[in-house]
């Protein structure tokens, strides 16, 4: 059973910014493509970046230029570094890994923008 731990959101002002962690356990090497959804109230949840294993990765086109993503193999973690933070970017940020085949959620971690 894998568990993934994120930490990072929280509230900020319209332009701020903010770093997501997601920290993985298990065997590093089982590991594939991460990314990372968010979920606003009364939406479904959307896929906002990836990042395979090689590190390619690939955006959402409403985040494309203020949100990178990033992943460190040896600590099985997956960052998301968000800059010029807008209010439509507030939701429940969730981690997703693929894990030899099987994929897991993180718990979710609400970011909320606001002045």
């Amino acid at each position: 059973q894998v568990q993934l731990v994120e930490s990072g959101g929280g509230l900020v002002q319209p332009g701020g910014s903010l770093r997501l962690s997601c920290a993985a356990s298990g065997s590093g090497f089982l590991i594939n493509d991460m990314r990372w959804y968010h979920q606003a109230p009364g939406k479904e949840r959307e896929l906002v970046a990836t990042i395979t294993r090689d590190g390619i990765t690939n955006y959402a086109d409403s985040v494309k230029g203020r949100f990178t993503i990033s992943r460190d193999n040896a600590k099985n973690t997956v960052y998301l570094r968000m800059n010029s933070l807008k209010p439509e970017d507030t939701a429940v940020y969730y981690c997703y890994i693929n894990y030899g085949g099987v994929i897991y959620w993180g718990q979710g971690t609400q970011v909320t923008v606001s002045s």
